[in-house]
């Protein structure tokens, strides 16, 4: 009864002022349910506001605070400003990183930064500049020199030690930054140009795509040592190493980019592909090129191309730099042209497409329009089939079908309404992609990847390739404003086949119509070089086939400075020989360490071939030692002799985030969280909607409902 009583009082508070029927005993109960759940919604709307929200009074004093995308929480972080400095001279690039990390806290500070550099850099030079005093670095193993970074920092010295991550990604750590203090540190590397398609192109990236981190949590707990988002996996142990953090809602990390260009010949067109830039021409050939805004946000990678004259095209050049007794070689042939083919050879495409979270946005358009673009060209006597891949993979067909108009209209209206979004499991498609490569037909078999490469797992998509490429030939097409450079280039040496960078819409008619030229003209293949040296060491070791319009570059050590080298091949199935020599070779600079970097590069590779892991590694830390150049087994450490932190203070370490590269979907690579606003404001808007929902059930039983009541 008393219950009955109570009841009663409470329905008419909410208007129902008659005897309660089972239609107002439900409406009851559901209105308090509604209010129940909107005041749980609404709390948790101002939970994660208020855990979100950073101190703005340290921001204030000049602290970085960024929202993380992987979780949406917000997080401090010392201001890092990069500056470029770049002389080419012919065919290699000397380049200077100035990175200076400045902490705005009233507390000391360690910063640590993951940042790209290009896949070929033979990094080799680091200092710490803290006013007037150079600290230089010193090249140690990586176990030793990491040891002396942490003793340094323990005692409160200021310390910077560079890693390799990959070989187109490093870290940069730096302990000891005072409050309101900055400290620089520059790093120098050396690496050649790309020459293609009659063009030189300097290619310098400075973002990083989120890398995806396929397979699950390890046997046994590693060491972790990273400030990255993702945690160790057993495909991926250093996963927590090379994911930096990503802010959201801001441009961070500004780079300036300064650039001395001697061509050594007359230059008919020299522009910047995605940035606007500055340029002083001084003659025979000589540029001062700058970014014409000063800075930029360091979320796209910058390329400058320049074309040599008509008739001034090298068609070879040969480099010489003496060390001691021994003579390094840099060298580059360019074969002629192919001829016409009289016939063409019936052709298997596949064509494989990254349809993962991170080509979610602008990316993905320019894959379908580049996929469309080749399977229109496609002729009837060839076949095809098309895989796209992401969490999982699908393929269009069971087995590759001829080119009909039929197959390829299925085909485009599949491209068409492709997709991003899931994870970058990558090595499904990569299964597929290579099976049933060695059939007995005449078909040529080419495979055709558009992909960012975003994946964490290289090393076994890697060897994957290297044991079951079979017949066919690998052709990478680096998708974005950001692609892994490292993936692309090694995947397309491993596949015998060639990379292609589409960065914009506006790109892909000119770029995939120098790959179909390349498809339809290997202009040579199986070169070899002689020479009657007593000594002749030559990187790569084996060397690649070629395409219309690449030429043949190559590293080389020698006890001789004068003699013969022969390269020979077959161009149109025909044998093929030129002759460079020695004696005629042009001074240069730091071609020795080109050559060591190529030289760990084959190393590096032959591991995957089999050769002992313990000898490959002996023998890349002795050239590593040797150059002074960073490798996977090396790193740089410089160290300050005098403490300045007082052992009394505490030190925080913070990771420095990096930009979503230009036009990705962040929501597409890191969920929910990553939308602007986070799940708040869903919770927030939740909370109304519940809330009308009650007032309107209130109203409702408010005039009778005779409805419910019937």
């Amino acid at each position: 009864m008393q219950h009955n009583k109570l009841e009663k009082q409470e329905l008419r508070l909410w208007g129902v002022t008659r005897k309660p029927r089972l239609a107002d005993r439900v409406i009851y109960v559901v209105e308090h349910i509604i209010v129940l759940t909107a005041l749980v919604l609404f709390l948790s709307f101002v939970q994660t506001a208020t855990a979100a929200e950073p101190d703005y009074a340290s921001a204030k004093q000049g602290t970085l605070f960024y929202r993380a995308a992987h979780d949406g929480q917000y997080r401090a972080a010392p201001l890092l400003d990069t500056d470029v400095d770049m002389r080419v001279t012919g065919y290699i690039n000397r380049a200077r990183l100035t990175q200076t990390f400045t902490n705005g806290s009233d507390e000391w500070m360690e910063g640590i930064y993951v940042f790209p550099l290009p896949e070929n850099a033979a990094v080799d030079h680091m200092r710490i500049r803290v006013g007037e005093r150079i600290i230089e670095g010193q090249i140690k193993e990586k176990a030793e020199a990491k040891q002396i970074y942490e003793q340094a920092k323990r005692a409160g010295k200021r310390a910077s030690l560079l890693e390799q991550e990959r070989p187109n990604m490093f870290t940069t750590s730096v302990a000891n930054i005072g409050p309101h203090e900055s400290i620089v540190v520059e790093i120098e590397y050396q690496q050649t140009l790309a020459y293609d398609q009659g063009q030189f192109r300097l290619r310098m990236p400075l973002a990083i795509t989120p890398r995806y981190i396929p397979g699950g949590a390890p046997d046994e707990q590693a060491l972790v040592d990273g400030t990255g988002f993702a945690q160790p996996t057993t495909q991926v142990p250093d996963a927590n190493r090379i994911t930096p953090p990503v802010a959201l809602g801001q441009k961070i990390n500004p780079v300036t980019i300064h650039i001395e260009l001697d061509a050594g010949f007359d230059v008919s067109d020299l522009k910047s592909s995605y940035h606007p830039i500055t340029i002083s021409n001084h003659g025979e050939g000589r540029y001062t090129i700058n970014l014409a805004d000063g800075q930029v946000p360091s979320d796209h990678d910058f390329e400058l191309v320049w074309t040599p004259v008509a008739g001034q095209a090298p068609q070879a050049a040969l480099f010489s730099e003496r060390i001691g007794n021994e003579m390094f070689y840099l060298g580059m042939l360019l074969p002629p042209q192919a001829e016409q083919q009289t016939q063409t050879l019936a052709r298997e495409v596949i064509y494989v497409i990254d349809t993962s979270g991170s080509m979610g946005g602008v990316s993905i358009r320019q894959a379908r329009d580049a996929l469309m673009l080749a399977l229109k060209r496609l002729r009837g006597d060839d076949y095809f089939n098309v895989i796209q891949f992401n969490s999982v993979t699908d393929t269009l067909f069971d087995h590759p079908v001829p080119a009909s108009l039929n197959n390829k209209t299925q085909a485009l209206r599949y491209v068409e309404n492709l997709q991003a979004g899931g994870g970058t499991e990558m090595m499904g498609a990569m299964q597929k992609a290579l099976a049933n490569n060695d059939d007995e037909t005449q078909r040529l078999r080419q495979v055709i990847f558009l992909t960012d490469g975003a994946v964490g797992n290289e090393d076994a998509l890697f060897e994957y390739i290297r044991h079951h490429l079979g017949n066919s030939r690998l052709f990478t097409v680096g998708i974005g404003s950001a692609p892994n450079s490292h993936f692309m280039t090694k995947a397309a040496q491993f596949g015998r086949g060639t990379f292609t960078y589409i960065s914009r819409v506006n790109e892909v008619a000119d770029k995939m119509q120098a790959l179909f030229a390349k498809l339809d003209s290997p202009v040579m293949r199986d070169l070899a070089v002689e020479h009657s040296f007593n000594q002749f060491e030559m990187s790569p070791a084996h060397l690649p086939d070629l395409y219309l319009g690449e030429p043949l570059m190559f590293t080389a050590r020698s006890d001789a400075d004068s003699g013969e080298l022969v390269l020979k091949g077959l161009r149109q199935g025909k044998d093929w020989s030129a002759s460079m020599f020695l004696q005629q070779a042009k001074p240069g600079r730091g071609i020795a360490q080109l050559w060591a970097r190529q030289r760990i590069d084959s190393l590096m590779d032959s591991a995957a071939d089999g050769a002992d892991a313990a000898q490959v590694r002996k023998q890349v830390i002795e050239l590593a030692l040797h150059h002074h150049m960073v490798s996977k087994y090396t790193s740089l450490v410089a160290v300050d002799v005098t403490p300045v932190r007082p052992q009394t203070s505490g030190l925080n370490s913070l990771a420095v985030p990096v930009n979503l590269p230009q036009g990705q979907d962040a929501a597409k690579i890191f969920g929910m969280q990553a939308q602007t606003g986070t799940a708040q404001n869903l919770f927030w808007l939740l909370g109304i909607l519940l809330l009308s929902m009650a007032l309107g059930l209130k109203w409702y039983a408010r005039k009778g409902g005779q409805s419910w009541a019937a």
